[in-house]
């Protein structure tokens, strides 16, 4: 097992050093037959050392690594092997874990090779390992997933809200409307066929005062502009829901107003959270920008949702929302007079999950949203603090 002529205690060091080692040792001489194993190789193959000491290392192998089958056995490389992976046989003819192993030549005092030195270190319990962090990972990717989906349909459930109410009022003028104007028709089918009967001019005036035809014809212009009015103005809010859209493909990237939609998302998120709130649009409407409509949207509803949340308790309630070009690109910023960001917090406003707000209120992930946006745009997105109070958010998009 050990050569002769070594001290007996020198071997006993030797064997106890290397029985200490957790990684596979094999060590084989000129013809590939075994000639030293540690303790790692026994356990691994389930073989004791006197079963494995004198058998070819192919022999050890499992079918696809014996170089006599295969010509891949790590004893048949004329060169050192690194990071080969083979499997070894258990007595019962079973197949070991895989076990990623170095082979280097075994080299005597005057340097000729007189066998190979085998070293491996068994790579299931890392592969293991492997898996369960690529499942965590996946896991991960879901949760997140189900976390951007959940605060987006939180943006759109405040939306909803603020569309019900805007929907509300033309949609009871023009009910209100449709009432009366039904009425009416019900009175003027009346005097028509009364007219039609062969009733005499005094029937008639008669039937006409008390069905007050006069009164009647002289609402008709009116109702129908109303209820023309009413009609128009779901239409225009119906369009503008168009427009906001917080689905899309970001690929999808087209020249398009920045006023048009900014106005659309800040009224409309001020709508659905029924907010008393100073509203100041500043945004050009010769001002174009190049990209996803609904995204930029979803940013500019989500930084007012932010500013409308931070403003709850501040004395005096007003968003600033203002555009202007700055050499070759569009800046967006958005100001609230809310208490502004902490010092600290300025740097991780922007990572997923961090919020500020109670637990149950934010779920983090509204502001990296926007981040990821903005940087898909080839933008930029910055926090500060307003010289006046309150914080600014700064987004920098191409311009159209």
């Amino acid at each position: 097992m050990t050569p002769s002529g070594v001290p007996e205690e020198a071997r006993d060091f030797i064997a106890s050093v290397l029985d200490s080692v957790s990684d596979v040792l094999v060590v084989c001489g000129p013809a590939g037959e075994v000639v030293q194993v540690n303790r790692a190789a026994c356990d691994l193959t389930g073989f004791e050392e006197g079963d494995l000491l004198g058998r070819s290392l192919p022999q050890l192998l499992a079918p696809g690594y014996c170089c006599g089958q295969h010509d891949t056995c790590p004893c048949s490389e004329p060169d050192d092997v690194r990071d080969k992976e083979v499997r070894f046989l258990t007595p019962d003819g079973a197949e070991s874990e895989p076990v990623a192993v170095n082979c280097a030549a075994r080299l005597d005092a005057a340097g000729e090779r007189v066998g190979v030195v085998l070293i491996g270190r068994p790579v299931g319990e890392l592969r293991r390992a492997y898996d369960a962090l690529g499942e965590a990972h996946r896991n991960l990717q879901d949760a997140q997933r189900q976390l951007v989906q959940s605060a987006k349909m939180a943006s759109i459930g405040r939306l909803v809200a603020g569309v019900a109410h805007e929907l509300n009022n033309p949609t009871s003028f023009v009910y209100g409307n449709i009432h009366a104007l039904s009425g009416y028709g019900e009175r003027l089918g009346a005097y028509l066929e009364a007219a039609s009967g062969g009733a005499t001019p005094d029937e008639l005036e008669r039937l006409g005062g008390e069905l007050r035809i006069e009164r009647i014809m002289e609402d008709l212009p009116s109702l129908i502009e109303g209820t023309k009015e009413g009609a128009e103005r779901i239409r225009d809010i119906i369009r503008s829901l168009k427009h906001l859209s917080l689905v899309g493909d970001p690929s999808e990237h087209a020249p398009f107003s920045l006023s048009r939609a900014v106005e659309s998302a800040v009224n409309w998120s001020v709508k659905g959270r029924k907010a008393s709130v100073d509203l100041v649009l500043d945004v050009p409407d010769d001002l174009g920008v190049r990209g996803s409509e609904g995204h930029i949207q979803q940013v500019v509803v989500n930084l007012a949702d932010n500013a409308l949340d931070a403003m709850k308790a501040a004395a005096r309630h007003r968003l600033e929302v203002t555009g202007r070009r700055k050499e070759g690109s569009v800046l967006l910023e958005v100001r609230d007079t809310g208490p502004g960001i902490g010092e600290d917090d300025l740097g991780r406003v922007f990572d997923p999950f961090f919020t500020t707000k109670p637990v149950g209120e934010g779920t983090g992930l509204g502001l990296w949203i926007c981040y990821d946006i903005v940087k898909g745009h080839g933008g930029g997105i910055e926090a500060s603090n307003h010289p006046d109070g309150g914080a600014l958010f700064t987004v920098t998009l191409p311009s159209a």
